[in-house]
C-alpha cells in the first residue's frame, strides 16, 4: 500500500467519525454523566479544598492549581441533588468554559470518572422534556452506553459563571 492509499483510508476514517465527539464520563451517585473532552483539563485526586466562609451550598471551597485559585462545584448540588459525600474515588474534574470572550477554569466535584468515551451525533437522543429534575437547558442530550443512561450536560449552561455569580450574589443578601 502506498503513502496516498494510506493518507486516502485515514480521510474516510475521519469522516466516518467526523460527527462524533469524545466525552469524559463521571458518576455522580448512581447517574452516570458526561462533559465534551475538549472542555477538560485535568482530573485531580480529591485531596481537600478550602472552605470560603459566606458562600452558597453548590460552591464546596477552592483549590489551588500551581498558584491559581479556583473554585470547586459540587456537581450534585448543582443539579438539585445531595452534596457529595466523599469517598475514596471522589475527584475533581478541572473544566476551562469559554464565556465573556474569556477563558474560566472550575474544578467539579464527583463522585468517580468512568471512561472517555467516543458518541457519534446520531446516538445522542435529545433530553425527554419530563423524568429529570435537572433544567432542560443543562443537557447537551442523553446518549446510552453498555445499557446505562448518560446525561450529556451543556457545560456552558450548566456552569454558566454569569448564572453563578448572579447566585452566589442572591444567597449573600
Amino acid at each position: 500500500m502506498n503513502v496516498q492509499q494510506i493518507v486516502a483510508d485515514d480521510a474516510d476514517a475521519a469522516g466516518e467519525n467526523a460527527n462524533a465527539k469524545q466525552f469524559l464520563t463521571f458518576r455522580i451517585g448512581k447517574e452516570y454523566f458526561g462533559i465534551e473532552l475538549e472542555q477538560t483539563r485535568e482530573i485531580l485526586e480529591y485531596t481537600g479544598v478550602t472552605e470560603v466562609p459566606l458562600m452558597p451550598s453548590f460552591l464546596s471551597g477552592v483549590i489551588n492549581l500551581r498558584g491559581e485559585m479556583v473554585p470547586v462545584i459540587d456537581l450534585a448540588v448543582r443539579l438539585g441533588r445531595a452534596p457529595i459525600q466523599v469517598q475514596r474515588r471522589t475527584c475533581i474534574i478541572v473544566v476551562e468554559i469559554h464565556a465573556q470572550d474569556q477563558d474560566h477554569v472550575l474544578g467539579l466535584l464527583a463522585d468517580g470518572v468512568s471512561e472517555v468515551v467516543e458518541i457519534p451525533h446520531q446516538e445522542i437522543e435529545k433530553a425527554p422534556s419530563f423524568g429529570s429534575n435537572i433544567r432542560a437547558e443543562f443537557i447537551h442530550g442523553i446518549a446510552k452506553r453498555d445499557n446505562q443512561f448518560v446525561v450529556l450536560l451543556d457545560a456552558a449552561n450548566a456552569l454558566s459563571v454569569n448564572e453563578l455569580a448572579h447566585l452566589v450574589e442572591t444567597e449573600l443578601q
